[in-house]
């Protein structure tokens, strides 16, 4: 059967920069297996596949797999499922919201502006944040290769993604870590989590922190641009007390995938109840139609 199919670059609006996504925009008629068997194919960090919701208040429903497994919820994917739709005529806002439907639930998704000027911005679901054993903590700094920020206590955060998260000295010490992977993927199927988040401050430019992302226990050694590791991050940073304007909204722009060579740009959002939104800009680079017999 013929499937309409799009890759897509998620937090950029250039091609080729960004975290891409593949979606398959008729789903319809595929089962775990085939979809399993797509996204180990497609060997992005996540291929999504979009169906009829099966929710009244949804417009439609979206699987998320990354090449090893499939997940509740992710931050890039949402997004890039959600440009695809739109750019597809499939579906359309109602008063500017999309309503994604996905094994964590209904996520709103905001259309801000038209055009390349346009930006799609998530709510990122609800955490629950579980602090990491002193034991962990140290196994983490023996993969990270550096110390860990001990002041800011890291901790597993579950956004329907699970990310170890915690914060090095600076923006420079991450971009110069090079992870035990092999250890790293050990250390994540133990606990049970996506992966592991790692963020820095940048002492000056437009970006106010760094973040890299690693999740070989997902097939996805280090993931470009990750929306629901940056999701998780705002999140540590409002609980932590690392947020300049307590008690009010914080707004920031996130960096990330320079080390890969695909850097991006996440816009994040934290009002003083701690609701994290979490949006930037998409750009599809691949349009046409994939065959699965």
């Amino acid at each position: 059967m013929m499937r309409a199919y799009k890759v897509v670059d998620v937090f950029s609006d250039r091609p080729f920069k960004g975290n891409p996504v593949a979606v398959v925009l008729d789903a319809e008629g595929l089962d775990d297996g085939t979809m399993q068997a797509i996204a180990r194919w497609t060997n992005l960090s996540e291929t999504t596949f979009v169906l009829p919701a099966t929710q009244a208040r949804a417009d439609y429903r979206l699987r998320i797999f990354t090449p090893k497994r499939e997940l509740p919820f992710a931050g890039h994917p949402t997004l890039g499922s959600a440009h695809a739709v739109l750019e597809a005529g499939r579906y359309s806002p109602k008063n500017g919201v999309l309503v994604q439907q996905c094994l964590q639930g209904l996520v709103r998704i905001a259309v801000e502006g038209e055009g390349k000027n346009c930006q799609l911005v998530f709510d990122l679901p609800d955490a629950s944040i579980t602090p990491l054993a002193p034991a962990d903590v140290e196994e983490l700094e023996a993969i990270a290769g550096i110390s860990i920020m001990r002041r800011a206590a890291p901790a597993i955060i579950d956004v329907g993604a699970v990310w170890v998260v915690a914060q090095v000295a600076n923006a420079d010490v991450l971009l110069g870590l090079e992870p035990d992977l092999a250890h790293s993927a050990r250390f994540e199927n133990r606990l049970g989590v996506t992966g592991i988040t790692l963020f820095g401050d940048h002492g000056h430019g437009e970006a106010e922190i760094e973040v890299r992302t690693f999740a070989p226990s997902c097939g996805c050694e280090e993931d470009p641009v990750c929306g629901s590791g940056n999701g998780a991050v705002a999140v540590f940073r409002h609980t932590r007390g690392l947020l300049a304007a307590q008690g009010g909204t914080n707004r920031y722009s996130a960096a990330q995938g320079q080390r890969v060579g695909r850097a991006g740009r996440i816009a994040v959002e934290v009002d003083a109840r701690g609701k994290v939104r979490v949006g930037g800009a998409c750009v599809t680079c691949v349009d046409g139609t994939l065959r699965d017999q």
